[in-house]
């Protein structure tokens, strides 16, 4: 192939991210033509609903598949943490790329951690994920809705309508904003478990087979087989963007994984929680058999009232 379109989100971090993969493209075919088309999707129109009401699976990811599946692009890079598990015919995950920081930080001008916020302290986030996980830690925190991109959520934190937001640490790392606030404090993954994919690129595109072939030397092995686990946890479970599901699986040496998992109501009155260290053979099954544990713990009529909450 000569050219090569990459469909693409406009927010400045889908855009870094959709350069990235760009530029490494362009490191293994240096005669390829490559370009970039822009789209806006559902998710980036509406900002003022919480994305658990308005169907949060696919809500970043819909626009660039159609594009796709009508000829406009050849493939899409998206945050894996956006990506549903299932996928339109015609389309796959072709390759994900190495993980950056999983974790999610805090930002504040008044405070450096979460054990230094007031009582009531106001927090932005929508992710019904991040709230169970804080209101685990401090009960009392009040929550603020937060939409926007990046920088949008950052200017309301300097306008002072927040104490605190949390964000993904690895979109701030990327645009270079770590001091775009007094503090940027990262958040340990056994305090906030991350959401399926979180800090992994994931490339999708059709069935073609001569772009599949120049994709899918992007893929790390590591990242791959963690992601796996992830998104067939959360699969199994059917949850997404709409319930509270956090879980992260780390290679911890060449033949254990690590695996941390949270679902819950969002108000964390209720909520199942396991980690387990497995061998990482036949780790294609590790994410399905956790789920299992969880749904002989309750975990699928959890997660229906979790959704109800939410919608409330």
């Amino acid at each position: 192939m000569e050219n090569l379109t990459i469909a693409t989100r406009r927010s400045k971090l889908a855009l870094w991210q959709s350069n990235f993969i760009k530029d490494e493209l362009h490191k293994l075919y240096p005669k390829m033509q490559i370009q970039l088309k822009e789209f806006v999707t559902k998710g980036d129109k509406i900002l003022d609903v919480p994305l658990a009401k308005i169907g949060g699976k696919g809500l970043f990811t819909k626009e660039l598949e159609i594009a796709m599946l009508e000829g406009q692009a050849h493939l899409a890079v998206h945050s894996l943490k956006d990506v549903p598990t299932q996928f339109e015919k015609g389309l796959r995950l072709c390759a994900v790329t190495k993980r950056y920081d999983p974790r999610d930080a805090l930002l504040s001008n008044k405070y450096s951690c979460i054990e230094e916020l007031p009582k009531n302290a106001i927090v932005g986030t929508t992710s019904l994920r991040r709230r169970m996980a804080l209101k685990l830690l401090k009960p009392d925190i009040i929550f603020k809705d937060l939409r926007g991109n990046i920088n949008t959520r950052i200017d309301k934190l300097n306008n002072k309508e927040y104490d605190a937001i949390i964000l993904a640490s690895t979109g701030i790392k990327k645009l270079n904003m770590q001091n775009a606030v007094k503090y940027f404090t990262p958040i340990s993954t056994d305090l906030i478990i991350p959401s399926m994919g979180q800090a992994t690129l994931g490339i999708e595109t059709t069935n073609n087979k001569e772009v599949i072939k120049l994709i899918e030397v992007l893929n790390d092995k590591n990242a791959h087989i963690e992601s796996t686990i992830e998104r067939s946890f959360v699969h199994a479970l059917q949850g997404g963007c709409q319930v509270p599901i956090g879980v992260k699986a780390t290679i911890i040496s060449e033949n254990i994984i690590k695996v941390q998992a949270i679902v819950g109501l969002p108000d964390a009155s209720e909520y199942i929680k396991e980690e387990i260290n497995i061998s990482i053979n036949n780790y294609e099954n590790i994410g399905e058999n956790l789920a299992k544990i969880f749904i002989n713990k309750g975990a699928i009529e959890l997660l229906k009232r979790a959704e109800k909450q939410a919608f409330n």
